[in-house]
């Protein structure tokens, strides 16, 4: 079938976040009279969420009740100051320009808590343009099962077959793929050091948001 619509995972996919994620753990850091930890370390666990982020900040006891406590107090934190540095990667105006000139529609389905999603989309400027937005809020299973993936599809009224699904993390790829979607990974994102995109399953592996431009040609392309 012919392609209707691109759906991107947010955090490492469509934006980069992860410097509103690393100012907020070297406040908390700053906060406590601690040195600040290299950025990359923060980086690199984006993708495991406030929980590995706070690991990755603070020699503590993901049992204990101090790590309950400075995990709340990073994402009140972070609440607050989730759209200050986080950008659209580099290229992805582009790709998102060229979408829209196709006629094609584009959205968001992100692991990503409404309370964060929906307030970066709108001060990016983005919540006008994207045709929907599917958080954990909306399903009672977020990827990678394949349940907001299906929701997206069926508020845009498309076949899911009709549907790229760009991300870069496993999840994506097994929540596309079982939605019935064709799946991009990304190897520009939040990947983990010890990880590998090409392993995935995913239909193409990319490098940069443009080179999708090529894979959206080709998909307008067939019947």
């Amino acid at each position: 079938m012919r392609l209707r619509a691109v759906l991107f995972d947010m955090d490492g996919t469509l934006l980069d976040t992860a410097p509103d994620f690393i100012a907020v753990a070297q406040a908390m850091r700053l906060a406590r009279g601690l040195a600040p930890v290299p950025d990359q370390q923060i980086r690199d666990v984006v993708s495991g969420g406030a929980r590995a982020m706070v690991l990755s900040a603070f020699d503590v006891d993901p049992m204990s009740e101090e790590f309950e406590v400075l995990r709340l107090e990073f994402l009140e934190r972070y609440q607050a100051h989730c759209a200050v540095f986080s950008r659209l990667y580099d290229g992805m105006e582009q790709l998102l320009a060229d979408i829209e000139q196709a006629n094609l529609i584009w959205g968001v389905v992100t692991n990503k808590p409404l309370r964060f999603a929906e307030p970066i989309m709108q001060q990016l400027g983005l919540a006008s343009r994207s045709a929907v937005l599917v958080c954990p809020d909306h399903v009672s299973r977020s990827k990678p099962d394949p349940e907001p993936m299906l929701l997206a599809c069926s508020k845009l009224q498309l076949d899911p077959s009709t549907v790229l699904f760009v991300g870069d993390d496993l999840r994506d790829i097994e929540s596309g793929r079982a939605a019935g979607s064709k799946t991009a990974a990304v190897r520009y994102g939040y990947i983990h050091p010890d990880d590998n995109p090409g392993h995935w399953g995913a239909d193409v592996v990319v490098d940069h948001p443009l080179d999708l431009r090529a894979v959206l040609d080709r998909a307008l392309c067939s019947c």
